[in-house]
């Protein structure tokens, strides 16, 4: 009898979890030896999924880590069920994991630098991304936004949950926004790591929004799924297409880091960071937080694409120039400052006193852009 048959057959030792096979290359090996071996296989090298809190443990300092929002987990509000109830799936993960969702929020030390950090946890519901998972990061990022922590999230997921419908797929933009203050007001350092896999609804979001993308070697990354894509365009893909090799190749990916160098390579990072770009204080001002006014950008921008609102030498290079969505709002984003300090916004007024106070904005600021 061999010794896999063996262990099939003892219920105590699958019980107890002493081995595990090695879905690449079969191979059957002890999980202490795995652990110990940072979960790469000892005989073909590929990296085998890590559990969230076996992923904290080899990024932060012994007896460092301080979880956040432990508590919040997830409820039923569409009343979702296939051949099992959403409800059910949750507490057979729970029970599972001994987690409340799919990923780990708190703060720690990584070689005595104060850090938050996040990791999902793909044995979660394939790691999906609920209202749970995008609370409990929005969460960690404005906590890291007020104590001026560096933000590093670990990414595992098959993207949205789709047991939570839109409720899922809202946290993209909520985690987004959260982001955007942290790095654009803020200014803090957030570094993403993709494993295998960051697919769909987290790759679309703040897996691909680190001002530093790393990722392990071989890793799955992608939105859409291979077989999706090459029926799509109708044609052959590259072997090696969708994996971390693939991206860095295009830029999209910064570095891929082996596991094992990973929490040494972070700590290199954060040192040349803090060295380049030292902080007075771990504090952020409580003005980092302010509300954007949404409303007037929102006629900033219906204004910009109604030529007879802008002057005539502005209106015509500006069609020359062709600008498009994404730059017009950098440009607004460059007017806030005159917003906010001008009392003289003409709410409620005609279209052609909009249009002159438009054209006051825009002749205090095109010297700034090639209009």
């Amino acid at each position: 009898m061999s010794i896999l048959s063996w262990i099939e057959r003892d219920s105590n030792i699958e019980d107890a979890g002493l081995w595990t096979q090695c879905h690449h290359c079969g191979t059957l090996l002890y999980v202490k030896h795995l652990k110990d071996d940072d979960h790469i296989c000892s005989s073909c090298k590929s990296y085998i999924q890590m559990k969230a809190r076996e992923r904290v443990e080899s990024l932060i300092d012994f007896e460092t880590w301080r979880p956040l929002d432990e508590s919040l987990s997830a409820i039923d509000v569409l009343e979702f069920n296939d051949y099992k109830s959403y409800l059910c799936r949750l507490e057979d993960s729970q029970s599972e994991t001994n987690s409340q969702d799919s990923i780990l929020t708190g703060t720690g030390l990584l070689h005595h630098i104060p850090v938050a950090l996040g990791v999902m946890d793909f044995n979660f519901m394939g790691g999906s991304m609920g209202s749970v998972v995008g609370e409990k990061i929005t969460r960690l990022i404005e906590h890291a936004t007020r104590k001026g922590l560096i933000l590093i999230l670990v990414c595992a997921s098959g993207g949205a949950r789709m047991q939570e419908g839109p409720l899922s797929l809202m946290q993209m933009a909520k985690i987004s926004a959260a982001l955007n203050i942290y790095h654009n007001y803020a200014k803090l350092f957030h570094i993403s790591i993709c494993t295998s896999p960051t697919t769909g609804g987290v790759t679309a979001s703040f897996a691909m929004l680190g001002d530093l993308i790393f990722a392990e070697p071989n890793a799955l990354i992608g939105f859409a799924g291979r077989r999706v894509i090459q029926q799509t365009l109708q044609e052959e893909l590259p072997e090696n297409f969708q994996t971390a090799e693939y991206l860095l190749e295009r830029g999209m990916l910064d570095l891929i880091i082996p596991r094992e160098f990973l929490k040494g390579a972070l700590y290199e990072v954060i040192t040349c960071y803090d060295t380049l770009f030292p902080q007075n204080s771990n504090i952020i001002s409580a003005k980092t937080f302010q509300s954007v006014d949404l409303l007037t950008e929102e006629k900033l921008l219906r204004n910009l694409n109604k030529n007879i609102s802008l002057p005539k030498t502005i209106s015509t290079n500006f069609k020359k120039s062709n600008l498009n969505l994404s730059v017009r709002r950098k440009i607004i984003k460059k007017l806030r400052y005159f917003l906010n300090y001008s009392h003289n916004y003409p709410e409620n007024q005609s279209t052609e006193k909009v249009a002159d106070f438009n054209r006051q904005i825009f002749q205090s600021f095109k010297q700034l852009y090639d209009f």
